[in-house]
């Protein structure tokens, strides 16, 4: 089976091991490459996508911090096993749903992947656990450097990288942190926060980027701007604004223990319970609360599941990911079954881990 290896592990980005990782669950850089003198993917014919394809899976295999990448045709793969891939964050939708020649590629470990003729001819991502734009910018560019030794990307002098999407011109970057803010959601200071966002030029999408919804309080957070400013000014910046929000989530989360330390504790509590002993539980209601038992693993409340234990039942819980564990396809019925079989067996095993209070 080609998504064994995926499927058996978990990626390096869930493991809760970087910083401030109770509220930031994982931070992406992406950068939207071309190829020079190929028509961008949606315009491209059959042959000119085989082309660049080929062009670009030799230079990831010359590229020694890609030697390992395991390399996946999409026509090769199932609707569930591609949907497995949207689940991991690994592949959009639109790389999923169309029919022509694309591919993925990607290290075993998860931390750089890169999708081939989606929108643009190359999309290179790096995933990091927490709160980590800094040095997973630095581990993409060096690859794209590496790669660039044998791609001739399609370049201006005036404009810089040039991409299908207009929005993308310049750099090519698109930063982001998928980020957890309750506090803020509880206290009905959101909308401001929010708000605040896109006057600042960034953008907020849902749980699985652009076109998706807010799932369980998460909100990922990315730069709009890709053209008159460097990689390095877009980095500081979200960086900066993300440091600001963290700062408000934190205040936000004073306040709602000052006011309602017992009602808040209780949720939590009812929430870790559900979640322990259900026998049928939706993937939707797995996200709510496991978004209730987080915020207790930030409030550092003792006895309750780690933030690595959290991201895998987050991930692990969703349809395709159980389908492809049964090696079957699953009636929704089915699914709340087998789902909270495997929560009960985690949380069993390895959810009572002890946070140490500050």
């Amino acid at each position: 089976m080609k998504l064994s290896g995926l499927s058996s592990s978990l990626g390096r980005w869930l493991d809760g091991s970087g910083p401030a990782s109770d509220v930031v669950l994982s931070t992406r850089v992406r950068l939207a490459r071309n190829l020079s003198g190929v028509p961008f993917t949606h315009r491209a014919r059959e042959e000119q996508l085989v082309m660049v394809y080929s062009s670009i899976l030799s230079a990831v295999r010359k590229t020694p911090a890609l030697t390992q990448s395991l390399a996946l045709e999409m026509r090769e793969l199932t609707p569930l096993d591609r949907q497995f891939l949207v689940e991991r964050h690994l592949i959009s939708n639109d790389l999923a749903d169309n029919g022509k020649l694309r591919g993925l590629l990607v290290l075993p470990d998860e931390s750089i992947s890169a999708m081939v003729n989606e929108e643009d001819h190359l999309r290179l991502q790096a995933l990091a656990s927490g709160f980590q734009l800094r040095s997973a910018w630095e581990s993409v560019n060096a690859i794209d450097d590496e790669l660039a030794q044998d791609l001739d990307y399609a370049f201006s002098d005036e404009l810089g990288y040039l991409t299908a999407c207009p929005t993308n011109v310049g750099t090519g970057m698109r930063a982001s942190v998928l980020i957890h803010l309750p506090s803020l959601v509880l206290t009905k200071q959101i909308g401001r926060v929010l708000q605040g966002i896109t006057q600042v030029g960034l953008a907020v999408r849902g749980f699985y980027g652009e076109g998706s919804q807010i799932m369980g309080n998460f909100f990922q957070i990315s730069n709009q701007t890709t053209l008159g400013q460097n990689e390095r000014e877009t980095i500081d910046s979200l960086e900066r604004v993300t440091k600001q929000i963290i700062d408000s989530e934190q205040r936000a989360r004073d306040e709602l223990l000052k006011d309602a330390r017992v009602q808040i504790e209780d949720k939590i509590w009812r929430a870790y319970g559900t979640l322990r002993h259900s026998r049928v539980i939706s993937s939707q209601e797995v996200v709510n609360l496991s978004s209730a038992v987080r915020f207790g693993v930030a409030l550092r409340i003792e006895g309750l599941a780690s933030v690595q234990t959290l991201n895998e039942l987050l991930v692990r819980s969703q349809p395709a990911h159980l389908q492809v564990k049964a090696g079957k396809e699953l009636e929704a019925r089915e699914r709340n079954i087998m789902r909270a079989e495997y929560i009960r067996r985690l949380l069993g095993e390895g959810g009572s881990v002890p946070v140490t209070s500050n």
